[in-house]
């Protein structure tokens, strides 16, 4: 399982973060603000980019929704946004049945 933080964390640790930012300056800033581990690990999962202001940070840290593993499962089932992970697409039917209406017997 991915480790995850929540919102809140991610604003009290970073509160005193100067943006723009690079991912390592942000890990340092938790660190100092003493964030929990999963807060902290969270943050290193990011991109290695430069974060502009927190927004960015926060769509980019793995946040914790509060949903159980299936709930999780079922939303990335779901997920059809362009240019994201794997995991995160919608996978559809098997391609010859989507090309040609049905499979055959292959």
């Amino acid at each position: 399982m991915a480790t995850t933080t929540t919102a809140e964390r991610v604003r009290a640790v970073l509160s005193d973060a100067d943006f723009p930012a690079e991912k390592a300056d942000l890990v340092r800033c938790a660190e100092n603000a003493e964030a929990d581990p999963d807060t902290i690990k969270a943050l290193g999962a990011m991109p290695p980019v430069e974060y502009a202001n927190l927004a960015e940070v926060l769509q980019s840290v793995p946040l914790d929704q509060g949903q159980s593993p299936a709930e999780e499962a079922a939303r990335r089932q779901e997920h059809d946004k362009p240019g994201l992970a794997q995991q995160e697409k919608d996978v559809s039917g098997h391609p010859i049945v989507d090309e040609l209406g049905e499979n055959r017997g292959s």
